[in-house]
């Protein structure tokens, strides 16, 4: 559960995003929009140069079912956990130089898997730490990281994925270790 700031994005009196489908119960709208995020995730992503336009644009396509706002950076303040995540006054600008810092190493492109790894953790860690969108952020990271790894010439095993270990790596990476999460990168590309 997300700590918020009061949000226009909620029904009133509640913590449920405002929805298509105008859904108020929080378990009918998380069903509604897993469903819909796997159909979409099916998909072939939209094109582009793997830049932060890209990235919201890859966002949209996931949840443009769900919610009127997909693809657009958060308007409010949210944390987790305890933890703040950038504020939202701040949001394209480290979002705009973490892809410039991704840009400049060639999108990760030419690297050992070990090398890959660590660099896509540090990108994936920088931009869960600034959670540009008011929801789907872990599903995007994880569509984005597929697509950096595609372009960069590895396989992306989602066998692997288990939801506790990738939690655990990015909640880790928050606090500055990692780690986990390149064991985690490196994992997806070996088996």
């Amino acid at each position: 559960m997300y700590a918020a700031e009061e949000d226009p994005l909620c029904y009133p009196g509640t913590t449920v995003l405002r929805n298509k489908l105008n859904i108020e119960d929080q378990a009918q709208l998380d069903e509604f929009e897993l469903a819909l995020f796997l159909t979409r995730a099916d998909e072939e992503m939209p094109v582009g140069s793997l830049d932060y336009e890209h990235y919201k644009a890859v966002h949209r396509h996931l949840f443009q079912d769900v919610y009127e706002w997909a693809g657009e950076v958060r308007t409010i303040r949210i944390g987790k956990g305890g933890n703040w995540f950038c504020y939202p006054e701040y949001i394209d600008q480290e979002m705009r130089r973490i892809f410039e810092e991704l840009a400049d190493a060639d999108r990760l492109r030419g690297l050992g898997i070990e090398d890959f790894a660590v660099q896509a953790a540090h990108v994936l860690a920088e931009i869960n730490a600034v959670h540009p969108f008011r929801e789907g952020n872990g599903r995007s990271q994880l569509t984005f990281l597929a697509m950096l790894m595609e372009n960069a010439g590895f396989s992306f095993n989602a066998d692997v994925l288990e939801r506790e270990r990738v939690l655990d790596a990015m909640i880790e990476s928050f606090a500055g270790d990692e780690g986990p999460l390149a064991r985690l990168i490196t994992d997806i590309a070996s088996r």
